[in-house]
């Protein structure tokens, strides 16, 4: 029995590791992939880690072509799209600063300056 990433497969969502939108046409995606592609070919060192809501992650050239093999399936690339845009609490939204609806709610109430004190 392994002990491995039991989130292994979200991070290796499709659209994180093409670092695409999922709203992305499939001309983005393609070039997108084989951006990345060249980008590892010539050894760029910035392309080797992609970020997730679940931190940082490795990529590979062969990461990359599932990846692409898998958004040209509309079936898969539905499934992938749901769960891009899962975003696990405390992940990467708060991170980056983006309020969420309550928070931008209570902001424009004024609440949230009452809870800094």
């Amino acid at each position: 029995m392994t002990t491995g990433d039991p989130l292994a497969l979200w991070r290796s969502n499709p659209f994180f590791v093409l670092e695409v939108a999922t709203d992305a046409t499939p001309t983005d995606v393609e070039r997108a992939g084989q951006r990345l592609l060249a980008l590892l070919t010539v050894g760029s060192a910035n392309v080797q880690t992609y970020p997730t809501p679940l931190g940082p992650a490795t990529r590979d050239a062969e990461q990359i072509r599932q990846a692409l093999a898998a958004l040209r399936d509309p079936e898969q690339r539905v499934l992938h799209e749901l769960w891009a845009s899962v975003i696990p609490a405390g992940g990467q939204a708060s991170a980056n600063g983006n309020a969420g609806p309550w928070e931008e709610a209570e902001r424009a109430l004024g609440w949230s300056a009452l809870w800094a004190r």
